[in-house]
């Protein structure tokens, strides 16, 4: 613990975008400074510091006059200040927002008490009653990487058609899985070399809602061509797999989901819920649509499926716009940044 400088806390088990984020961010961050991660849900891998240790926060690390705690939820800020205000640990505050609302007054409360904040896009920080810097999320894009060889192409995929499209989240409203599943329902019968991919699950309250579209393409006899994948062992390939990429959500915290399909070299068709808009180039890297606007979705996929040659053409930008702009070590860098502004006294 003496080696620790941040720490990451996760209070969530379940799987969520907050919780992808520290999963990516921590092993880099890891080669330049003492992190440690705390909490529930993470991967066995990740450098972690146990709930017996945290009596150790109340001491200082042997290089720094205090630690980091980076919160990136509100009960990862309440035990923040409950450390540093009642315990006295000697900690810094950071917080990190990628809500796209305004705050609620608890919620706001606790940010005027933290010593730093980031927000994950200028929309985000908009919402934000005080200083902040924006520090944008970024991918692994050795990860997330263009097509290599034919394990990466469509045909590997071993499904019909030549071209794949896919939309990725969890199956409900929110995501705007509805709009993609009444794109498609609409356009394959006009486009029979593409096939539609579903990645993601329900969860048990929405269930219902992902039974009435596999109900829909049924009906429409399209069992073949719209496939409902659920959680696959590796989505990675996926993105280099298909041809396009649609991103329909209705309201996002901040989004990774085009970010990872453009650094595949797959253009990607969005809504300009969460940072989205901030994220693509429109005409060169894919399309930004009104959220839950259903027929501008649906003609702006019909783009491309019309003329496969430009989803290839943007895929190839966009590929070099996120590697010159997203990279995940960007991220770490810009927020190595923060740390290094309050451990020297800055404001």
């Amino acid at each position: 613990m003496r080696r620790v400088e941040v720490v990451a806390p996760n209070f969530k088990r379940r799987l969520s975008g907050v919780t992808s984020t520290i999963v990516q961010l921590v092993p880099l961050q890891a080669r330049a400074m003492g992190v440690a991660t705390l909490g529930p849900g993470l991967p066995a891998d990740l450098p972690k510091m146990r709930w017996w240790q945290v009596p150790a926060l109340l001491t200082k690390p042997a290089e720094r006059p205090f630690r980091i705690w980076h919160a990136r939820r509100n009960t990862e800020m309440l035990a923040g200040i409950l450390a540093k205000h009642v315990f006295r640990a000697p900690l810094k505050l950071v917080f990190t927002s990628a809500a796209q609302r305004d705050h609620r007054a608890y919620t706001k409360w606790l940010i005027r008490r933290m010593d730093a904040v980031v927000a994950t896009s200028a929309r985000s920080g908009s919402f934000l009653k005080v200083p902040h810097r924006v520090v944008m999320h970024g991918i692994d894009i050795e990860r997330f990487r263009p097509p290599r060889g034919t394990g990466d192409d469509w045909a590997a995929s071993g499904l019909p058609g030549r071209y794949g499209i896919g939309c990725f989240g969890r199956i409900r409203h929110q995501k705007g899985t509805d709009l993609f599943v009444a794109a498609m329902i609409e356009l394959l019968p006009r486009y029979p070399d593409w096939t539609a991919l579903v990645f993601g699950r329900a969860t048990a309250e929405n269930s219902a809602f992902a039974d009435e579209l596999r109900g829909r393409v049924r009906d429409a006899g399209l069992g073949d061509r719209v496939r409902f994948m659920g959680e696959v062992p590796d989505v990675v390939p996926w993105y280099r797999r298909i041809a396009l990429c649609v991103a329909p959500s209705r309201n996002e915290g901040f989004g990774l989901t085009p970010l990872e399909a453009m650094a595949s070299g797959t253009p990607t068709v969005a809504s300009d819920a969460g940072a989205y808009a901030e994220m693509i180039v429109p005409g060169k890297t894919g399309v930004v649509v009104p959220a839950g606007d259903g027929t501008a979705i649906t003609r702006a996929i019909e783009a491309y499926m019309a003329d496969p040659a430009t989803a290839k053409r943007q895929g190839e930008a966009a590929r070099a716009h996120v590697t010159a702009r997203f990279a995940l070590a960007r991220e770490a860098d810009a927020l190595a940044e923060v740390y290094e502004g309050l451990w020297k006294g800055e404001a």
